[in-house]
Formats: structure tokens, C-alpha cells, sequence
């Protein structure tokens, strides 16, 4: 029987030659009415059957759009305050039905016929859980959705099914073009929906972890690809980029593209680290990244001085280098990075006449971000929604690694000055700035600062004397009066001494080493004040 009671024949859904298959019935149901009404009168003008729950057909009969209202298929309507409403035989077999003659003949005594097309999106749990309790979250989570979408794909042989209004224009237009939805279509349509149910219940799952219980037994990832990129690390290596559903703000996944190329993969790699560097500090700060370390790095009055101390630091790889400042950047700052080969340059904001001149370099990506939480705060409700907010992952074969970012800064109840003599305020200043910037150089790393900038630094290196002498012979006389940062203990005195030779006049440190009297006994002889800050940075 079918919905009116008078008797049918069991019909067909069987794909053509190449594999398509026609739409004769829809059922939408969707909490984003995005693009709803012009989807469902190309639907109705190709003569499609819709189907739709309530909030879904008060839409379209208010537009006067064609709809069979769901409780007319299933015989009652929504129950629980809305929380049942689709979750009924008669919708689902129709879904689910195959290509048979048992299983159409069972719809029939079910009263329903087969349902080809599915068009639903869930419950903003991902967007809305942030703002409210856990109790109050619970209502965002889609049930009958989130089945409707899975049945759909599971059946995709036969069913079409779209989980995003992004998709209604292209499948519309397939439709009409070439009178039905091609089995590639309904494929790729069925691993995007699993692709989005995944997505949700990570995120639900996310916010369901005991606080206290960061990394979960079960690590489920899910992230939205952003954009193709051209190749990896080298040409030979593929590659893309992912955004995370919910990322944090100020993530560079985040940024607005103003102008430039598109970015590449290295790009993308340095400019996080870029971004991360500028945003230790309040004041006018830039940094200049390449191959994912500091090259130069200034906090000072202005954004253009900010800039220019950073690049004096090391004019030759700061070509071709990525820029990222803390600030606006006016046409003056503008200016300065324009003068030599910039890959990318990201700030929260760009003047109308910087971005007039930068303009005129038009291979140069100009990035705006919005400024980024710090990763010590992303702490409860903002970790909620996302398994990786406030955590960094690294891949290894077979596996990844999963950390907290290192969000830990100077306590200043902590330092212990071991030296009989202590820092000047000037060179307390400048340890201060050295150890910021040190956290983002790759280890071993150092870093020599004088005046609130960067004049050598020395990264990577497999020893830690390699590393100053490295940033020592960077730096040249400007080493002389300047204060050093290292991201781990000094583990023999030959470091202090290779400081010391070159004029260094204050050294920060972790400490911890077996040696450290003696390190702290090299300082005292060469007069060089050194502080403890029992915390290390390693950046491997």
C-alpha cells in the first residue's frame, strides 16, 4: 500500500549504463536553511518529490514550494519536544531499500516508497557547544540527523546524499545536464557525509573528556582540508592543508589572504612559527623566519623599527625570508619589507597605503590574522570542542606524538641569579627577550640580544658550543655587551667561554646540568652575570 492506502507496484531505482540514477524523491531536513529555498525549487521544477520536517517545510510552504510534510509518511509527528522525529521505519527503509523486488515489496506494506536524494545538516554542535554548559551542549547533539546521513551514504549505490548546502548548486546542475546523479558523484557525495558525521562526533567526544584528562585513550582526528598546496617539502612530495573545525583564534589556519601566490607548504610551516614568535610579547614586535627558525627578531617602539632591528640582525637570510609582525602595518613598515625579496608577510592588520605598496610586489602573499590566544589559556570550554585545542602532534612512522604547546613564559619567582654578579636592568631586558625568541629556534639553539633584538643566533646545531659559535660569529662586535639565551643547560664550560671571548656580558639558562658549578664558575671568572630559570625550551 502506499501513504493514501491504495494499492502499488514495486518501482525501480535501477542505475543507467553509465552508472547514474534518477531522483524522484527527496527528504530535506536541515538546521542551516542556507541556499534551502532555491535547492528545493530546482528540486520541485525537475519534478522531485520533497519530503521535509518541520522547520524545514514551514520554510518552503511559507516560500509556497511544494512539500509532503514527514509526519504524512510516518503517521505521527515530532515527539520529546522535537527530539524524535525522523527515527521511523517507514523513513528509513525507504533510504536504505536496495535495487530488489523483496525489498520494495516490503516497502509497500510499509506504506512508503523509496527516497533517492537525502539533504540534511546537524545541529551546530561544533560551532555553539563552546559558548554554553555541557548540560545545555547535550541539545546541540543531532540524533535522527546524523542517521538520516549515514543511512544514506551507506545505500549511496542507489541514494544521493548531501550533508552541506556548498553542495546543492553542482548536484543540481548534474542533474539537470545529465537527467540523473552519476555513480562518482554519489560516491564522492557518501565519503564527504562519513567524512562529516566523523568530524561531529570527534567533537562531541572532545567535549564529553574529563578535563583533567587531556589525551584520550582513543585520539580521533578530523580536520577540513583548506586548500590543495602545490607540493609538499619538495616537489616530489603531495600535499595539502587542513584546518582545524574549530581552530583557535589567531591560528594562522585562520588568516585572510589579501594578495601573493598561494602559499606552499614551507610557507605555511613558517609562518606558524612566525605568527607564534611576534605574539610573545605587548609591545611593536617582528620577527623574520626562514626554514622554520629565526633569522631576526626586535621588539621596539614601532612596527618599522620593530622590522628593521629584526633584519639587521641577518640581512643575507632574511632574503627570501618570512615576515610576521604584532602590529599594524603602516606604508613606512611597508616600505621596509618591500625593499628586499619577501616570501609572505602576516600582521593583524595593513594601512590603505601599505597595502597599496605592497601591492606592487604582486608575487608577495600578504596575510591578516586576527592576534591569537596564548596556548596557556586555551583551558576549558575553548578546549572543549576540539581533541587537539592547545596540543601540537607530530607524526612518526606508524603513529604521532601529541603534546601540550609550550606556553609556559618566565616566572619571575623562579630565576635564580647564580653569579655574584647579577644583571643589569638593561641586560635583564634583554635576557628577558632572548629567552622569548629562544623558545622558537630550533634546538641546540642560542640567542644573542642587545636593545631588544636579535644580533646572532645560532639553531639546529648537534652541540651546544656549535651553536654559540654560530651566533657569535653572526653577530660579530655587536656580541659585545650582549646578553645570551639558551634553550637548554650548558652541559661543559667551553660554551660560556666561546660567550665570553666574543664580549657576552649575561647568559640565561635552565641550568640542571652535572657541571653547572663549574659553568657557574667560568661566568663568575669572565664577570658575565648569569640567571637560572629552571625551565627548558627544546624545539627539535
Amino acid at each position: 500500500m502506499n501513504e493514501s492506502g491504495a494499492a502499488s507496484t514495486p518501482e525501480t531505482r535501477d542505475p543507467t549504463p553509465d552508472g547514474s540514477v534518477d531522483v524522484r524523491r527527496a527528504l530535506i531536513s536541515v538546521w542551516d536553511k542556507a541556499g534551502l529555498l532555491e535547492f528545493a525549487a530546482e528540486l520541485a521544477g525537475m519534478g522531485i518529490e520533497i519530503l521535509a520536517t518541520g522547520g524545514t517545510a514551514a520554510a518552503l510552504e511559507q516560500a509556497a514550494l511544494p512539500v509532503v510534510r514527514l509526519e504524512t509518511l510516518t503517521g505521527f509527528g515530532e515527539v520529546l519536544e522535537g527530539r524524535v522525529k525522523t527515527l521511523h521505519p517507514a523513513v528509513f527503509a525507504a533510504i536504505l531499500a536496495r535495487n530488489n523486488p523483496q525489498h520494495l515489496a516490503q516497502l509497500d506494506l510499509l506504506g512508503s516508497r523509496p527516497i533517492d536524494l537525502v539533504a540534511v545538516n546537524l545541529y551546530p554542535f561544533d560551532s555553539q557547544a563552546e559558548s554554553v554548559s555541557l548540560r545545555d551542549a547535550v541539545e546541540l547533539i543531532d540524533i535522527g540527523g546524523v542517521a538520516l546521513l549515514r543511512a544514506a551514504a551507506k545505500n549511496w549505490e542507489r541514494v544521493t546524499v548531501l550533508c552541506d548546502p556548498s553542495q546543492y548548486g553542482s548536484v543540481t546542475e548534474e542533474m539537470r545536464q545529465a537527467g540523473g546523479v552519476s555513480e562518482e558523484t554519489r560516491r564522492a557525495l557518501a565519503a564527504a557525509t562519513f567524512s562529516r558525521t566523523a568530524a561531529y562526533d570527534a567533537i562531541i567526544a572532545g567535549a564529553f573528556a574529563p578535563p583533567d584528562q587531556p589525551f584520550p585513550e582513543r585520539l580521533t582526528l578530523s580536520f577540513q582540508k583548506i586548500a590543495g598546496v602545490g607540493y609538499g617539502e619538495n616537489p616530489h612530495q603531495r600535499a595539502a592543508f587542513y584546518r582545524d573545525p574549530q581552530p583557535a583564534t589567531g591560528a594562522v589556519a585562520n588568516a585572510t589572504q589579501l594578495q601573493g601566490k598561494e602559499l606552499s607548504f614551507n610557507n605555511i610551516v613558517d609562518l606558524d612559527t612566525a605568527w607564534g614568535l611576534v605574539w610573545e610579547f605587548d609591545r611593536p614586535a617582528a620577527a623574520i623566519i626562514k626554514h622554520a627558525t629565526p633569522c631576526g627578531a626586535a621588539v621596539q617602539p614601532t612596527a618599522a623599527e620593530a622590522y628593521q632591528a629584526a633584519q639587521a640582525c641577518d640581512p643575507v637570510s632574511a632574503f627570501g625570508g618570512i615576515v610576521a609582525l604584532n602590529a599594524e602595518v603602516d606604508e613606512r613598515t611597508a616600505g621596509e619589507i618591500a625593499e628586499i625579496f619577501t616570501e609572505a608577510v602576516i600582521a593583524p592588520g595593513f594601512t590603505a597605503g601599505a597595502r597599496a605598496l605592497l601591492a606592487r610586489r604582486s608575487n608577495l602573499r600578504v596575510l591578516e590574522c586576527s592576534a591569537p590566544h596564548s596556548a596557556g589559556s586555551l583551558r576549558g570550554a575553548e578546549r572543549r570542542s576540539s581533541p587537539l585545542r592547545g596540543f601540537e602532534v607530530r607524526s612518526v612512522m606508524g603513529g604521532l606524538l601529541a603534546q601540550d604547546r609550550d606556553g609556559v613564559d618566565l616566572d619571575e619567582s623562579q630565576l635564580q641569579v647564580v653569579t655574584p654578579r647579577a644583571p643589569t636592568a638593561e641586560e635583564m631586558a634583554d635576557l628577558r627577550f632572548a629567552w622569548k625568541v629562544c623558545k622558537w629556534v630550533k634546538s641546540n639553539a642560542i640567542v644573542l640580544a642587545h636593545g631588544g633584538a636579535t644580533v646572532g643566533i645560532g639553531s639546529g646545531q648537534p652541540n651546544r658550543v656549535g651553536a654559540v659559535e654560530i651566533a657569535v660569529k653572526g653577530a660579530g662586535d655587536r656580541a659585545r655587551g650582549a646578553a645570551l639565551a639558551s634553550d637548554a643547560f650548558f652541559p661543559f664550560r667551553d660554551g660560556i667561554d666561546a660567550a665570553a671571548r666574543a664580549g657576552v656580558t649575561a647568559v640565561i639558562q635552565p641550568g640542571g646540568s652535572v657541571r653547572d658549578e663549574e659553568v657557574i664558575a667560568t661566568a663568575t671568572e669572565d664577570e658575565i652575570a648569569m640567571v637560572f630559570t629552571g625551565v627548558r625550551h627544546f624545539r627539535h
